[in-house]
């Protein structure tokens, strides 16, 4: 019998190689459809609210999503560990479309941004329940070579989102940026509904509605904060602000008030106790750290491109390639390798101990710098990057009994996503108070003829900058730079934190039955 019809036991599912292929495939899907989306509207914003009239609530459309995809994100894990996760990623997939549906027919900036939410309601069990359901039919031995894939589609997405993003928006239209998911959604809701079957299961607890509550409350206080404090936000409040201290205060009671209903609750949505495991405490903790110091620095490149280079938005995308080329090399070859050992713990150390050689190369950026070099700088990046991404969720979810994968998938992602938000702001920040400082000399350098009128680091576009006076964008590119180059020192500190607690996973056997079999003890 030949590879793709032999059969493989799935605990009373009876799966072919095929047709673990195939719902890999509609997996695939869903999870480019999920990253694609927080990139592909990018380049098509400044059109949109122009159409809508609504250019004061551009942050609006990426922040309503982004908080969507994190408040959901534990429930779908808990969910689909309680009641199984066929009719959770059906149901996510049907969201997403719906969602895509509605966005792409408003005619109201209020509409875009229900329907966009609704969106990110999907999205979020996409990435979540792809990953699960892999576990679920797939050994921890053999996830390797599937998670590979899964952690290359997010490098795809950051480079052909804004280049798609920016062609739909010149061509048919901005609108086509969300009919596009249309047809991939429901040919991976079409894929999934005939092939994915995989035991639906009730495990007779309540679900964690307090928890939930709680948490979503958590996550909204920290997104709203980390966006209405990041400077490139459209609306930026200063620390001083009021409102913003009793959104903090209201935050931490928040987190408070669920930690102590997760230690009492029967059957928690995050178990703490899962955290006296080991390997899953430091995978956690190193998802955490990916989020905050890795991609806060890939925020800024692609607008550094565009002030240097006088790049389109669509043409920086495009020079973010060898990034994504050194990400996908690393995250296919260490899935691999991972199936093909069974070792995992020196992935993360050799990736983050890359990466932060790519974050101590991007402090030596500069305005005159060429494409080739700054190619090779975010290249190194991407290499270390693909070595950690889904490495770290391979370890989680080996690291919890197969009846917790979701949770396991749901924390290590949900970690990261916070890690990112409060990342880019911190960055955001820090950039932003360099580039202030040097603009200020900059500016008292030159005559006052020379200088627009409300000029300043909170007001630069790379629109704005190409339309200014020569010898002023020249000092403002270079000033840009020499900020950018300065804040990546910031980072390097965490780089090195990673690369120093990675040391400490607790490599795990990989077992060969996949999460359902073990689940079932067959």
């Amino acid at each position: 019998m030949s590879a793709s019809a032999a059969s493989i036991d799935r605990s009373g599912v009876d799966l072919t190689r095929r047709q673990v292929y195939t719902i890999f495939g509609a997996l695939l899907a869903a999870m480019l459809l999920s990253a694609l989306d927080q990139s592909v509207v990018s380049t098509a914003l400044p059109t949109i609210v122009g159409d809508l009239g609504a250019a004061q609530g551009e942050g609006w459309i990426v922040t309503a999503y982004l908080l969507a995809i994190a408040i959901v994100m534990p429930i779908y894990g808990k969910v689909g560990d309680l009641f199984g996760r066929r009719t959770p990623f059906l149901l996510a997939i049907a969201l997403f479309i719906v969602g895509s549906t509605g966005s792409a027919l408003s005619g109201s900036f209020e509409g875009l941004i229900t329907w966009r939410s609704l969106q990110g309601l999907g999205a979020g069990g996409l990435v979540i329940l792809s990953q699960a359901i892999i576990a679920d039919i797939v050994s921890p031995r053999e996830r390797g070579k599937f998670m590979g894939p899964m952690g290359a589609v997010f490098g795809i997405a950051t480079v052909v989102g804004p280049l798609l993003g920016g062609w739909l928006t010149s061509g048919p239209g901005w609108r086509w940026c969300f009919w596009l998911n249309v047809p991939v959604g429901i040919a991976a809701l079409l894929i999934a509904w005939f092939t994915l079957r995989i035991p639906e299961h009730r495990r007779q607890h309540r679900f964690d509605l307090a928890g939930a509550v709680l948490l979503a409350a958590t996550t909204a206080g920290i997104v709203f904060l980390t966006s209405w404090t990041s400077l490139t936000s459209t609306t930026s409040y200063d620390w001083a602000s009021p409102g913003l201290l009793a959104l903090l205060a209201g935050t931490i009671l928040a987190f408070a008030l669920f930690l102590v209903v997760e230690s009492k609750a029967s059957d928690p949505l995050v178990p703490l106790d899962i955290f006296r495991s080991r390997t899953f405490a430091v995978a956690a903790t190193l998802s955490l750290i990916l989020g905050v110091a890795m991609f806060a620095a890939l925020t800024f490149l692609p607008t550094f491109l565009q002030m240097a280079e006088g790049a389109s938005a669509t043409d920086s995308g495009l020079l973010m390639l060898p990034m994504t080329v050194g990400l996908m090399i690393t995250a296919l070859a260490s899935g691999l390798l991972i199936t093909r050992t069974g070792r995992y713990k020196v992935f993360p150390i050799a990736g983050f101990g890359i990466a932060t050689l790519g974050l101590l190369w991007l402090t030596q950026l500069s305005a005159d710098m060429s494409m080739v070099t700054f190619g090779a700088m975010i290249f190194v990046l991407g290499f270390g990057l693909g070595f950690v991404m889904q490495t770290l969720v391979i370890a989680a979810q080996n690291a919890v009994n197969p009846e917790r994968i979701g949770v396991a998938t749901s924390t290590s992602n949900f970690l990261r996503e916070i890690g990112a938000a409060v990342g880019t702001s911190l960055f955001s920040t820090a950039f932003t108070t360099s580039l202030r400082d040097d603009l200020e000399q900059t500016i008292s350098r030159l005559p006052r003829s020379q200088v627009p009128s409300g000029f300043g680091a909170e007001s630069l576009t790379p629109s704005a900058v190409q339309q200014l006076p020569a010898e002023l964008r020249d000092r403002v590119v270079e000033a840009y730079a020499d900020a950018l180059a300065t804040s990546f020192w910031y980072l390097l500190p965490l780089g090195v934190a990673g690369f120093v607690v990675a040391f400490f996973l607790k490599e795990l056997r990989l077992s060969d039955k996949p999460g359902l079999a073990a689940r079932s003890g067959s």
